[in-house]
């Protein structure tokens, strides 16, 4: 009986080696990826030709939400925007025109080395976000769970894919070299005009004054039940990495909790790093503690984008700025 134990531990110990093997990715592999090679030869992980796309749209500020390598709504809305953007015709598929006004087959530093800080290992985690808010008020940061949250946040990649690109990593230990995508963007501060927050598309795209589109993110616009406004406002001011006040007779009802709360700030706050508040009363735009659930589950009423769209957001408007909600 010892022995077969074993032998199925034994197992259990190969399956996952061929499991982790199987979801493995390097950084060559997206890197020097064509259209040729789009089709994925094998396996469940990330396609790293859509973790190129996905990086490649990202710095246009064409943002496909998490950067996961999967073909996903998120993903498909991006390609659509850049295509309109490129005057490439209608559609969400990533043709090689598409790939090829991407410099998809050129761009070869999609992904590069990042070194953990000794800042990185010295994050304070919180053991764990409770969900009801009356617990949450208790805390003081609703901080990340884990290094591959925090870093997952800031590459605007999944965990999964960063895993994928480290096997095996120590996250923990500072001057640890983990690849990352490098997606970051460049747009001047303040140089948003007017926002439209499309609720059809579950889109919010930002306007330069001559009516170039600036940015575009994918949103979570309100529900059913709460759904968001109508007509047009604008942003009063921005808050970064804001505390939340629960107000059951203003807000919503969560769980049990009756009584207004003060939820202290955090990346995993109800707002994330991010408050744009609007000319309505307790309507605004703002970050998220799910990156990945963003325009795949309901809001509030309020906006809801990833922390790192948010942010870039928060960077393009002023007070006065328009804000359209278009059906």
């Amino acid at each position: 009986m010892k022995t077969a134990n074993l032998c199925m531990a034994m197992l259990a110990v190969v399956v996952g080696l061929r499991t982790n093997s199987a979801l493995a990715l390097t950084a060559e592999q997206i890197n020097q990826v064509t259209f040729a090679d789009r089709q994925r030869q094998s396996g469940a992980g990330p396609d790293p030709f859509i973790v190129k796309a996905q990086v490649l749209l990202s710095r246009r500020s064409i943002s496909p939400g998490v950067i996961d390598g999967g073909d996903g709504e998120n993903f498909r809305k991006a390609v659509a925007q850049f295509r309109r953007h490129a005057n490439l015709g209608g559609g969400d598929e990533m043709d090689e025109l598409t790939w090829l006004g991407l410099d998809g087959d050129s761009a070869n530093d999609v992904v590069s080395e990042y070194k953990l800080s000794e800042k990185d290992t010295a994050y304070d985690f919180a053991d764990a976000i409770p969900r009801d808010y009356a617990k949450q008020a208790k805390m003081k940061r609703l901080s990340y769970t884990s290094p591959e949250e925090m870093l997952g946040e800031r590459f605007h990649m999944s965990e999964k894919l960063l895993r994928a690109l480290n096997p095996g990593a120590d996250f923990t230990a500072a001057g640890a070299a983990l690849f990352v995508v490098s997606a970051e963007r460049s747009l001047e501060k303040g140089s948003a005009w007017r926002i439209d927050a499309v609720k059809s598309t579950g889109m919010v795209v930002v306007f330069a004054a001559d009516d170039t589109v600036l940015a575009s993110y994918p949103a979570t616009i309100g529900s059913e039940n709460t759904p968001s406004p109508t007509g047009e406002y604008t942003v009063e001011r921005v808050a970064r990495n804001p505390n939340y006040t629960y107000d059951p007779e203003k807000n919503f009802q969560q769980g049990k909790n009756t009584e207004t709360l003060v939820l202290p700030p955090g990346p995993n706050g109800p707002v994330g790093t991010i408050w744009i508040a609007l000319s309505k009363p307790t309507f605004g735009i703002h970050g998220t503690p799910e990156p990945s659930q963003v325009s795949k589950t309901t809001s509030h009423g309020c906006v809801r984008l990833t922390n790192w769209d948010a942010e870039q957001l928060a960077d393009l408007v002023k007070p006065g700025v328009a804000v359209r909600f278009v059906d």
